[in-house]
Protein backbone atom coordinates (compact mmCIF):
# COMPACT_ATOMS: atom_id res chain seq x y z
CA UNK A 1 0.00 0.00 0.00
CA UNK A 2 1.94 3.21 -0.83
CA UNK A 3 1.66 6.03 1.02
CA UNK A 4 -0.55 8.04 -0.97
CA UNK A 5 -3.57 5.39 -0.56
CA UNK A 6 -5.59 6.16 2.19
CA UNK A 7 -6.16 3.14 4.88
CA UNK A 8 -9.11 1.63 4.64
CA UNK A 9 -11.34 1.29 8.03
CA UNK A 10 -10.29 -1.39 10.34
CA UNK A 11 -13.54 -2.75 9.81
CA UNK A 12 -13.14 -3.38 5.80
CA UNK A 13 -9.01 -5.07 7.03
CA UNK A 14 -10.06 -7.30 9.14
CA UNK A 15 -13.42 -9.90 8.48
CA UNK A 16 -13.57 -11.68 12.13
CA UNK A 17 -13.35 -15.68 11.80
CA UNK A 18 -16.41 -17.79 12.94
CA UNK A 19 -17.80 -14.47 14.64
CA UNK A 20 -21.58 -15.45 14.64
CA UNK A 21 -20.46 -18.97 15.99
CA UNK A 22 -18.30 -17.47 18.74
CA UNK A 23 -20.75 -15.50 20.25
CA UNK A 24 -23.32 -17.77 20.49
CA UNK A 25 -21.27 -19.52 22.28
CA UNK A 26 -20.15 -17.37 25.00
CA UNK A 27 -24.20 -15.50 25.17
CA UNK A 28 -25.31 -17.82 26.97
CA UNK A 29 -22.53 -16.77 29.90
CA UNK A 30 -23.68 -13.20 29.40
CA UNK A 31 -26.99 -13.67 29.73
CA UNK A 32 -26.70 -15.76 32.98
CA UNK A 33 -24.46 -13.08 34.52
CA UNK A 34 -27.19 -10.52 33.18
CA UNK A 35 -30.13 -12.51 34.95
CA UNK A 36 -27.94 -12.94 38.25
CA UNK A 37 -27.89 -8.61 38.46
CA UNK A 38 -24.18 -8.64 36.77
CA UNK A 39 -22.19 -6.69 34.46
CA UNK A 40 -21.02 -9.99 32.37
CA UNK A 41 -17.26 -9.39 31.71
CA UNK A 42 -15.20 -11.07 28.58
CA UNK A 43 -11.61 -11.11 27.84
CA UNK A 44 -10.76 -10.96 24.34
CA UNK A 45 -6.91 -12.30 24.93
CA UNK A 46 -6.19 -12.07 21.30
CA UNK A 47 -7.83 -8.31 20.56
CA UNK A 48 -6.07 -7.80 17.30
CA UNK A 49 -8.28 -5.57 14.98
CA UNK A 50 -11.00 -5.65 17.01
CA UNK A 51 -13.86 -7.64 15.06
CA UNK A 52 -15.18 -10.13 17.52
CA UNK A 53 -15.14 -7.60 20.49
CA UNK A 54 -17.04 -4.85 18.36
CA UNK A 55 -19.43 -7.61 17.79
CA UNK A 56 -20.27 -8.82 21.37
CA UNK A 57 -20.01 -5.10 22.82
CA UNK A 58 -22.80 -4.26 19.52
CA UNK A 59 -24.86 -7.19 20.72
CA UNK A 60 -24.49 -7.05 24.47
CA UNK A 61 -25.35 -3.50 25.69
CA UNK A 62 -24.25 -4.28 29.48
CA UNK A 63 -21.03 -6.19 28.56
CA UNK A 64 -17.56 -5.19 29.65
CA UNK A 65 -14.72 -6.02 27.79
CA UNK A 66 -11.04 -6.56 28.68
CA UNK A 67 -9.03 -6.71 25.48
CA UNK A 68 -5.26 -8.14 25.34
CA UNK A 69 -2.76 -7.79 22.31
CA UNK A 70 0.88 -7.96 22.69
CA UNK A 71 0.87 -5.49 19.34
CA UNK A 72 1.07 -2.38 20.36
CA UNK A 73 -0.13 -0.93 16.56
CA UNK A 74 -2.94 -3.66 17.05
CA UNK A 75 -4.02 -2.20 19.99
CA UNK A 76 -4.17 1.08 18.63
CA UNK A 77 -6.34 0.23 15.91
CA UNK A 78 -8.76 -1.78 18.16
CA UNK A 79 -8.90 1.16 20.13
CA UNK A 80 -10.20 3.23 17.64
CA UNK A 81 -12.54 0.75 16.29
CA UNK A 82 -14.17 0.06 19.80
CA UNK A 83 -14.13 4.03 20.89
CA UNK A 84 -18.13 4.15 20.77
CA UNK A 85 -17.40 1.80 23.68
CA UNK A 86 -15.12 3.24 25.29
CA UNK A 87 -16.69 3.06 29.20
CA UNK A 88 -17.06 -0.56 28.70
CA UNK A 89 -13.99 -1.31 27.64
CA UNK A 90 -10.42 -2.28 29.24
CA UNK A 91 -7.55 -2.32 26.37
CA UNK A 92 -4.33 -3.96 27.62
CA UNK A 93 -0.82 -4.33 26.20
CA UNK A 94 0.39 -7.47 27.40
CA UNK A 95 0.67 -11.23 25.82
CA UNK A 96 -2.47 -13.37 26.90
CA UNK A 97 -0.62 -15.86 28.74
CA UNK A 98 -0.58 -12.96 31.52
CA UNK A 99 -4.11 -12.97 32.52
CA UNK A 100 -3.98 -13.47 36.03
CA UNK A 101 -1.63 -10.04 36.12
CA UNK A 102 -4.42 -7.75 33.95
CA UNK A 103 -7.17 -9.19 35.59
CA UNK A 104 -5.46 -8.79 39.23
CA UNK A 105 -4.12 -5.22 37.71
CA UNK A 106 -8.36 -4.16 36.93
CA UNK A 107 -9.35 -5.85 40.62
CA UNK A 108 -11.16 -8.65 38.88
CA UNK A 109 -11.47 -11.72 40.29
CA UNK A 110 -14.13 -13.70 37.68
CA UNK A 111 -15.09 -13.20 34.12
CA UNK A 112 -17.84 -15.07 32.02
CA UNK A 113 -16.06 -15.54 28.74
CA UNK A 114 -12.83 -15.93 27.19
CA UNK A 115 -11.85 -15.35 23.41
CA UNK A 116 -8.94 -16.53 21.78
CA UNK A 117 -8.16 -16.42 18.17
CA UNK A 118 -4.68 -17.65 17.67
CA UNK A 119 -2.14 -17.37 15.61
CA UNK A 120 -0.71 -14.64 13.08
CA UNK A 121 -3.49 -11.75 12.84
CA UNK A 122 -4.65 -9.88 9.71
CA UNK A 123 -2.44 -6.78 10.65
CA UNK A 124 0.40 -8.58 10.78
CA UNK A 125 0.17 -10.51 7.90
CA UNK A 126 -0.83 -7.11 5.65
CA UNK A 127 1.69 -4.99 6.96
CA UNK A 128 4.65 -5.60 5.18
CA UNK A 129 7.40 -4.35 6.70
CA UNK A 130 6.77 -6.68 9.64
CA UNK A 131 8.26 -9.64 7.84
CA UNK A 132 5.36 -12.38 8.52
CA UNK A 133 4.80 -13.50 5.06
CA UNK A 134 6.58 -15.17 2.45
CA UNK A 135 4.56 -13.32 -0.95
CA UNK A 136 6.32 -10.33 -0.97
CA UNK A 137 10.40 -8.99 0.14
CA UNK A 138 10.49 -7.32 4.08
CA UNK A 139 12.93 -7.45 6.70
CA UNK A 140 13.05 -10.81 8.41
CA UNK A 141 11.42 -9.19 11.53
CA UNK A 142 8.04 -11.70 12.35
CA UNK A 143 7.76 -9.97 16.36
CA UNK A 144 4.44 -9.54 17.41
CA UNK A 145 5.39 -7.22 19.99
CA UNK A 146 7.72 -4.64 17.99
CA UNK A 147 9.04 -3.52 21.31
CA UNK A 148 11.22 -6.40 22.45
CA UNK A 149 12.66 -9.53 21.78
CA UNK A 150 14.40 -11.23 19.06
CA UNK A 151 13.73 -11.19 15.43
CA UNK A 152 13.51 -13.92 12.67
CA UNK A 153 16.52 -12.69 10.95
CA UNK A 154 18.38 -12.81 14.71
CA UNK A 155 17.68 -16.91 14.71
CA UNK A 156 18.51 -17.38 11.28
CA UNK A 157 21.95 -15.64 11.62
CA UNK A 158 22.71 -16.44 15.16
CA UNK A 159 21.00 -20.38 16.23
CA UNK A 160 23.10 -23.63 15.63
CA UNK A 161 22.21 -25.97 12.53
CA UNK A 162 20.79 -28.42 14.60
CA UNK A 163 18.56 -26.08 16.58
CA UNK A 164 17.43 -24.66 13.18
CA UNK A 165 16.41 -28.04 11.91
CA UNK A 166 15.04 -28.83 15.10
CA UNK A 167 12.89 -25.25 15.18
CA UNK A 168 11.60 -26.10 11.41
CA UNK A 169 11.20 -29.62 11.55
CA UNK A 170 8.86 -29.22 15.28
CA UNK A 171 7.08 -25.90 14.63
CA UNK A 172 7.07 -25.85 11.15
CA UNK A 173 6.60 -30.23 10.75
CA UNK A 174 9.03 -29.43 7.45
CA UNK A 175 10.17 -32.52 6.55
CA UNK A 176 13.08 -30.69 4.24
CA UNK A 177 14.22 -28.81 7.40
CA UNK A 178 17.59 -30.41 7.53
CA UNK A 179 18.14 -29.16 4.23
CA UNK A 180 16.77 -26.00 4.67
CA UNK A 181 18.82 -25.32 7.65
CA UNK A 182 22.18 -26.41 5.94
CA UNK A 183 21.66 -24.11 3.40
CA UNK A 184 20.73 -21.32 5.94
CA UNK A 185 23.83 -21.69 7.75
CA UNK A 186 25.60 -21.69 4.45
CA UNK A 187 24.69 -18.65 3.37
CA UNK A 188 24.87 -16.63 6.44
CA UNK A 189 28.32 -17.73 6.48
CA UNK A 190 28.97 -15.50 3.03
CA UNK A 191 26.66 -12.68 4.39
CA UNK A 192 23.67 -12.66 6.97
CA UNK A 193 20.45 -12.46 5.73
CA UNK A 194 17.92 -9.94 6.12
CA UNK A 195 15.24 -9.84 4.14
CA UNK A 196 12.18 -12.29 3.55
CA UNK A 197 12.88 -12.87 -0.24
CA UNK A 198 16.45 -13.89 0.53
CA UNK A 199 15.12 -16.79 2.77
CA UNK A 200 12.16 -17.51 0.31
CA UNK A 201 15.30 -18.02 -2.24
CA UNK A 202 17.28 -19.95 0.20
CA UNK A 203 14.22 -22.44 0.58
CA UNK A 204 12.89 -22.91 -3.34
CA UNK A 205 16.34 -23.73 -3.87
CA UNK A 206 16.22 -27.11 -1.68
CA UNK A 207 12.45 -27.90 -1.41
CA UNK A 208 11.97 -30.16 -4.77
CA UNK A 209 9.65 -28.38 -7.02
CA UNK A 210 7.06 -31.50 -6.20
CA UNK A 211 6.47 -30.83 -2.85
CA UNK A 212 5.75 -27.75 -3.70
CA UNK A 213 3.19 -28.56 -6.01
CA UNK A 214 1.48 -30.60 -3.92
CA UNK A 215 2.13 -28.64 -0.13
CA UNK A 216 1.92 -25.03 -1.04
CA UNK A 217 4.02 -22.45 -0.90
CA UNK A 218 7.38 -24.05 -0.06
CA UNK A 219 8.59 -21.40 2.68
CA UNK A 220 5.06 -21.96 4.10
CA UNK A 221 6.21 -24.34 7.25
CA UNK A 222 9.51 -22.48 7.86
CA UNK A 223 7.99 -18.97 7.91
CA UNK A 224 5.39 -20.60 10.57
CA UNK A 225 8.29 -22.08 12.48
CA UNK A 226 9.99 -19.18 13.02
CA UNK A 227 7.26 -17.21 13.88
CA UNK A 228 6.54 -19.07 16.08
CA UNK A 229 9.84 -19.63 17.71
CA UNK A 230 10.38 -15.88 17.63
CA UNK A 231 7.25 -14.98 19.71
CA UNK A 232 7.69 -18.10 21.42
CA UNK A 233 3.87 -18.84 20.75
CA UNK A 234 3.77 -22.71 21.86
CA UNK A 235 5.40 -21.76 25.33
CA UNK A 236 2.68 -18.97 25.53
CA UNK A 237 -0.04 -21.18 25.01
CA UNK A 238 0.85 -24.01 26.98
CA UNK A 239 0.10 -21.46 30.26
CA UNK A 240 -2.49 -19.25 28.86
CA UNK A 241 -5.27 -21.86 27.88
CA UNK A 242 -5.37 -23.01 31.35
CA UNK A 243 -5.20 -19.59 32.83
CA UNK A 244 -8.40 -18.69 30.86
CA UNK A 245 -10.25 -21.73 32.16
CA UNK A 246 -8.99 -20.89 36.08
CA UNK A 247 -10.65 -17.11 35.01
CA UNK A 248 -14.08 -18.67 34.08
CA UNK A 249 -16.78 -17.81 36.81
CA UNK A 250 -18.96 -20.78 37.66
CA UNK A 251 -20.62 -21.43 33.95
CA UNK A 252 -18.19 -18.96 32.30
CA UNK A 253 -17.57 -20.20 28.70
CA UNK A 254 -13.80 -20.21 26.60
CA UNK A 255 -13.67 -20.19 22.96
CA UNK A 256 -10.33 -21.07 21.24
CA UNK A 257 -9.58 -21.17 17.44
CA UNK A 258 -6.62 -22.65 16.43
CA UNK A 259 -4.88 -22.78 13.11
CA UNK A 260 -2.69 -25.52 13.50
CA UNK A 261 -2.33 -28.47 15.11
CA UNK A 262 0.38 -28.02 17.01
CA UNK A 263 -1.80 -25.34 19.04
CA UNK A 264 -4.86 -27.07 18.53
CA UNK A 265 -3.13 -30.20 20.73
CA UNK A 266 -2.73 -27.97 23.15
CA UNK A 267 -6.44 -26.45 23.35
CA UNK A 268 -7.73 -29.98 23.09
CA UNK A 269 -5.75 -31.55 25.74
CA UNK A 270 -5.95 -29.10 28.32
CA UNK A 271 -10.02 -29.20 27.70
CA UNK A 272 -10.07 -32.70 27.60
CA UNK A 273 -8.00 -32.86 31.15
CA UNK A 274 -11.02 -30.82 32.77
CA UNK A 275 -13.78 -32.33 30.99
CA UNK A 276 -13.20 -36.17 32.56
CA UNK A 277 -13.35 -37.42 35.91
CA UNK A 278 -10.11 -37.21 37.92
CA UNK A 279 -11.07 -40.45 39.80
CA UNK A 280 -8.35 -43.56 40.20
CA UNK A 281 -9.69 -46.24 37.70
CA UNK A 282 -11.78 -48.43 39.83
CA UNK A 283 -12.45 -45.97 42.59
CA UNK A 284 -15.73 -47.19 43.67
CA UNK A 285 -17.62 -43.25 44.15
CA UNK A 286 -16.76 -40.58 42.48
CA UNK A 287 -16.05 -37.77 45.20
CA UNK A 288 -16.54 -33.95 44.28
CA UNK A 289 -13.01 -33.43 43.83
CA UNK A 290 -12.61 -35.81 41.21
CA UNK A 291 -15.74 -34.59 39.05
CA UNK A 292 -15.02 -32.85 35.90
CA UNK A 293 -14.74 -28.87 35.60
CA UNK A 294 -15.50 -28.40 32.45
CA UNK A 295 -18.10 -29.46 29.53
CA UNK A 296 -17.11 -29.36 25.98
CA UNK A 297 -19.66 -27.57 24.00
CA UNK A 298 -18.16 -28.35 20.43
CA UNK A 299 -17.69 -32.17 19.40
CA UNK A 300 -14.25 -32.28 18.07
CA UNK A 301 -13.58 -29.01 16.38
CA UNK A 302 -16.00 -27.04 14.46
CA UNK A 303 -14.55 -25.74 11.10
CA UNK A 304 -16.15 -22.60 8.99
CA UNK A 305 -18.34 -23.39 6.68
CA UNK A 306 -17.67 -22.78 2.75
CA UNK A 307 -18.99 -19.69 2.50
CA UNK A 308 -17.13 -18.28 5.16
CA UNK A 309 -14.17 -19.36 3.62
CA UNK A 310 -15.49 -17.75 0.62
CA UNK A 311 -15.68 -14.30 2.46
CA UNK A 312 -12.56 -14.58 4.34
CA UNK A 313 -9.86 -17.50 2.73
CA UNK A 314 -7.71 -16.93 6.20
CA UNK A 315 -10.43 -18.80 7.43
CA UNK A 316 -9.87 -21.78 5.86
CA UNK A 317 -7.87 -23.75 8.24
CA UNK A 318 -9.57 -22.35 11.49
CA UNK A 319 -10.47 -25.09 13.98
CA UNK A 320 -12.59 -24.23 17.25
CA UNK A 321 -13.05 -25.67 20.54
CA UNK A 322 -15.50 -24.10 23.28
CA UNK A 323 -15.93 -25.65 26.83
CA UNK A 324 -17.93 -24.29 29.91
CA UNK A 325 -17.08 -24.24 33.53
CA UNK A 326 -19.25 -26.75 35.77
CA UNK A 327 -17.15 -26.53 38.70
CA UNK A 328 -15.12 -24.88 40.99
CA UNK A 329 -11.86 -26.12 42.47
CA UNK A 330 -11.88 -25.35 46.10
CA UNK A 331 -8.94 -23.44 47.50
CA UNK A 332 -6.64 -26.33 48.65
Amino acid sequence: MTSDTPTPPTSERHTPVLKDRCINLLAPAFERAVAEGRTPVVIDATLGMGGHSEAMLQRFDTLHLVGIDRDAEALGLAGARLAPFEARTDLVHAVYNEIPDVLADLGLDTVDGVLMDLGVSSLQLDERERGFAYSYDAPLDMRMDTSRGPTAADVVNTYAVEDLVRIIRTWGEEKFAGRIANRIVAARNTAPLHTTGELVEIIRNVVPAAAARTGGHPAKRTFQALRIEVNEELDVLEAAVPAAVDALALHGRAVVMSYHSLEDKIVKAVFAAGSRSSAPAGFPVELEEHKPTLKRLTKGTEIPTDAEITENPRAASARLRAVEKIRVRSAR
